[in-house]
């Protein structure tokens, strides 16, 4: 993959160049990534699946035990992450977080970009994950759906809460205990990730967006309406504009949707199915309106007045990205020191005025307020209690409802 070189760029050059870089590079950049091939994502909980005495529980599931670990001797870690998914200095060489960590821990981070789509990660890893060796990593960054594949199979190890003081306390309590790994035994979030409507205002010339409703109804945005390739985001912000509950649908629930979107289709309401290449049509204004990503969207508005954004009253949807050590990792307690280190306020600020995805520690907006104050008033990046008591998740998919739906609704997109 190209790698750019920032020199002295102010932060919107810096997030121009780095929107261009994903709209340009789709297939190997993080947002344009397909994410939804198989599995289950996070079903947002509350603080109530936490034990009394303030250690996660492990839930019930099959997630991996410790085994050797070389940390107090190999000051290492082995961290494999995708592309643009962490805070670059002006020289685009390094990674200031990183480089803090290594000066208060003594510890060296060997950070890789290695990560550039689930399902060929996964390929990649899992032979010897399956064969129970190591992976030459020590922490590992996945989607929410992978990651409950992951700890079902048994193939990363239990966390030890007494390393992570800081990421106890300062999760917050929207990410605290999806459905795949209650209390947070196996995994902590890097990322949260939110799907809303966007819009751009002249292209709409005074007509009002405010649902997915709008979207497939309105005869005005025939031909301008557009839906995103991942079935989760479109189908879960569909089935909460319909009334339905995506934490708890049914299979009817589901085709219900799915014909939904058909009928729009069918009568042409919905321009195309897209990747995170909406965002040229978006500022362009060929799409008038598109159900889209947070992270996106803050980037567009800081170069196009003209895109907006808006949260349904029926509710968004919210996904994460997740930090999680690989069976047979050699360097265990340093992973768990890095994953706690990105718990403290300060350094979560740091990563989030680079990359702009929904926070998921508490404490951080004070912290990026110093940094970059339109960033720390921006919902999309730390939402607020309102936005956070609106946010749902899709529910974990058996493996018989996984084939079956993404088979539907690759029928409905033509994929």
């Amino acid at each position: 993959m190209e790698q750019y070189e920032p020199d002295r760029l102010t932060p919107a050059q810096v997030a121009a160049m780095r929107r261009s870089f994903r709209s340009g590079r789709a297939a190997l950049t993080r947002r344009s990534l397909l994410r939804a091939s198989a599995g289950g994502v996070l079903a947002v909980g509350g603080l109530g699946a936490l034990s009394a005495c303030g250690i996660p529980p492990a839930g019930k599931t099959q997630g991996g035990t410790s085994t050797q670990d070389f940390s107090a001797k190999e000051k290492v870690v082995n961290f494999s992450n995708w592309p643009e998914y962490i805070d670059v200095d002006d020289s685009g060489k390094h990674h200031p977080t990183l480089d803090t960590f290594r000066g208060r821990t003594g510890i060296t981070v060997k950070y890789t970009e290695d990560i550039n789509d689930n399902n060929e990660f996964f390929g990649k890893i899992k032979p010897q994950l399956a064969a129970g060796q190591d992976t030459g990593r020590d922490l590992i960054v996945l989607t929410d759906w992978l990651a409950a594949r992951l700890i079902r199979l048994g193939w990363v190890q239990k966390l030890d809460p007494s390393n992570l003081p800081h990421a106890f306390a300062n999760l917050s309590a929207q990410f605290r205990s999806p459905d795949w790994d209650p209390g947070r035994a196996y995994s902590y979030p890097w990322q949260g990730i939110d799907t809303v409507i966007a819009f751009n205002k002249k292209a709409l010339d005074g007509i009002e967006v405010r649902s997915v409703s709008d979207l497939l109804d309105n005869p005005k945005l025939k031909g301008r309406v557009g839906f995103l390739s991942e079935m989760r985001d479109s189908v879960g912000m569909t089935m909460l504009d319909m009334g339905k509950d995506p934490a708890k649908f049914t299979g009817d629930d589901f085709d219900a949707v799915i014909a939904r979107l058909q009928k729009a289709v069918d009568k042409g309401q919905i321009r195309r199915f897209t990747g995170n290449d909406y965002t040229s049509d978006l500022t362009k204004g060929d799409l008038a309106a598109c159900v889209a990503w947070g992270g996106d969207v803050v980037q567009l508005k800081a170069d196009s007045p003209d895109v907006d954004y808006v949260i349904p009253d029926s509710g968004y949807m919210t996904s994460t990205d997740n930090l999680l050590i690989p069976n047979k990792a050699r360097h265990k307690t340093n992973a768990e020191r890095l994953i706690d280190f990105y718990y403290e306020p300060e350094q979560a600020a740091a990563l989030a005025a680079y990359i702009n995805y929904v926070s998921p520690v508490d404490g951080v907006k004070d912290q990026l307020a110093k940094i970059d104050k339109s960033a720390a008033d921006n919902p999309l990046i730390i939402p607020d209690k309102a936005m956070a008591a609106k946010s749902h998740a899709f529910r974990s998919l058996t493996q018989k409802e996984e084939t079956a739906y993404e088979e539907k609704f690759a029928k409905l997109t033509g994929a």
